[in-house]
Parts: structure tokens; sequence; C-alpha cells
């Protein structure tokens, strides 16, 4: 893996054949310069942590982790795993690492066969300084509540589930879930879930750092919403062709939102970038 933006001295060195730090000191965190090497676990955590808090500085922060391919395919087969790669995956587990909450939709969890977020050994110390759980809870969005609670997500999971809904979600579906173990959060006045209330609620239980991995309705409506603070998203230098999704769908915007690209990695073709809200 290799550093090309944002460019400093040791990316251009490295990109001209110059010498190198190899051990990854740079201009920016994670270092690593234009050398394709291997990025340790502590370099990846480095060049994704969530913004700081200070006074007036950002307070929730929202990611989103997507994977798409040259011909905007989210999936393929219905699942994103045939697009992905190994360093993908290495940085789809750092970017869960670091998170309170890993927010997910219904059809998302279904159709990836999601599992509880397991626990990082070296995170762990990270973590508990930054008074985090030890490991991230998954906070699945639902309005019908249509869910297998018999799977490990409910059963076993180092941390208890959310389940987000709306506040007309049917009472016996609600009964159910809490039957479970999960957290049942309100987070819309009607069936469905306010992306924005969401964030808020989540907010107020004490999570902060927020990971969206999908599905692409449920990233348009963050993206709609205007809640969405950073997109990382992986290319992958494949073509599918057929008609997957995008990252994201639903309704398009009147306006479109510009994000500006903060950093970008690469390996192997793919291409690791990350764009923040202005």
């Amino acid at each position: 893996m290799r550093r090309l933006f944002p460019v400093t001295e040791e990316t251009v060195a490295g990109a001209s054949g110059g010498a190198v730090d190899a051990g990854g000191a740079g201009g920016s965190p994670g270092g690593g310069g234009a050398v394709d090497r291997e990025w340790s676990l502590t370099e990846l955590g480095a060049a994704y942590a969530y913004p700081e808090r200070t006074n007036g500085g950002p307070g929730t922060w929202l990611r989103a982790n997507m994977v798409s391919t040259l011909d905007g395919a989210a999936q393929h087969d219905g699942r994103s795993q045939p697009i992905s790669s190994a360093s993908d995956m290495r940085i789809f587990g750092t970017l869960r690492a670091l998170a309170d909450i890993v927010l997910v939709g219904a059809e998302t969890v279904r159709q990836e066969g999601y599992r509880p977020v397991r626990a990082r050994a070296e995170f762990a110390e990270a973590r508990e300084a930054a008074g985090q759980a030890e490991a991230a809870a998954v906070a699945i969005v639902s309005a019908s509540l249509d869910l297998d609670f018999s799977l490990p997500l409910f059963t076993s999971p180092l941390v208890p589930t959310l389940v987000l809904t709306g506040a007309a979600a049917a009472p016996d579906r609600v009964a159910a879930a809490e039957k479970a173990g999960a957290r049942v959060v309100v987070a819309g006045d009607g069936m469905g879930v306010d992306p924005a209330r969401a964030v808020q609620a989540l907010a107020g239980l004490g999570h902060t750092r927020l990971l969206a991995e999908g599905g692409p309705r449920l990233l348009g409506q963050l993206v709609a919403a205007g809640v969405l603070d950073e997109l990382c998203l992986t290319i992958s230098p494949m073509l599918t062709v057929g008609d997957a999704q995008r990252i994201s769908g639903g309704p398009s915007l009147a306006v479109p939102r510009r994000f500006e690209l903060v950093s970008l990695l690469e390996e192997e073709g793919f291409l690791f970038s990350r764009y923040c809200r202005p």
C-alpha cells in the first residue's frame, strides 16, 4: 500500500525513486509516502482516525465505508465481497475498530450475513483510553423489524445490538427484539427512521464515532438528510456490467452534495479514498 494524496515530500520522493523512510514517517498520519509496502494496523488506525474532539470541534462524526467497481457496481451477485480485496478488508476491520457504532440497513444484514463486531487486540488499549466498549455495537435500521433474532448478532454480541425504528413499529416485533436482547431505539414518528434523529439518538447514548456500512438505500437517506460527514470509498479495479446497485440509492438530490478529497491510498490497483464534507 502506498499514499498518493495528500502529496508530501515523501510521496514525491517515492514516486521519483528517491530515498524514503520505510518506517512511514511523513507529513500526514499513517505516513508511508509512495513506498508500496504493507501498512501496520497502527498506521491504518492513524490514517483513518476520527477527528479529535476540541472545544467547538466535531462532536458526532458519521462516516460511511463502501466499495464500488469501475463501472459503478456496489455489489456482485448481491454481495460486496466479490469486488473487495484483502487490503480493503483490513481497512474495513480498522474502521470498525475505531467506531462506537456500525450502522447498517436491515436488508444488508440479511444479504451479507452480518455477525457481531469482534474485539481487536491491536486496538484494545486505544479503545479503553477513549472510553469505548471493547467492540463497536451494530445498530440496524429497520421499519418492519423483520429480523431473524436467533442469529449471533442478537444471541452472542460482545456489545448488545441496537435496532433503530419508528414510533409506529409493530409492538409485537418490538417486543421480540427486546426479548432477543436488542436495544430498540425510536428515531422516527412513523414506520421509518429519520436519519437526523437516528444520529441524535445514538449521540444521546454516548455513541459519537459512527460508521455506516450500507446498503445503498441507507446511504442515500443519510446523504439526502445532510448528516454524512465522510465517505471512505474503495474503488475496485473491476468491471461487472449487469444492473447492480450503486453505492447510494433513492430520489435524486436537487443540488449535488460536494465533498473534498482528504486522503488517497493505493494497492494492486485498488484505490482507497476518503472524502469529507467541506
